[in-house]
């Protein structure tokens, strides 16, 4: 009846050690997760920096030039619209 007991203990001893392996390796790709996603905030706000400095340099520069260029963007793009429609239009024949 001892030695039942001691197979169940050590039994429980190494199931216990298991569980504590696996709540150790959580522990750690948690901790990675952290700071992975700590990286990637950090690289959202630089990004978000760059965006805001270039629209603000962009306002400058339509203020400063004129609208022209916005003109010239947007016939830029219907051309390109209407040259992409035509061309899937003659290639579908």
């Amino acid at each position: 009846m001892h030695a039942d007991f001691e197979d169940e203990v050590s039994g429980l001893r190494s199931q216990v050690r298991k569980l504590r392996d696996v709540a150790q390796e959580i522990e750690t790709e948690a901790k990675d997760q952290n700071n992975f996603l700590n990286d990637l905030q950090m690289t959202l706000i630089k990004a978000q920096a760059g965006v805001k400095n270039n629209v603000r340099r962009l306002n400058k520069s339509i203020i400063k030039e004129g609208s022209s260029h916005v003109m010239h963007v947007i016939l830029f793009a219907l051309i390109l619209f209407f040259f992409v429609y035509f061309w899937s239009k003659i290639s579908h024949r």
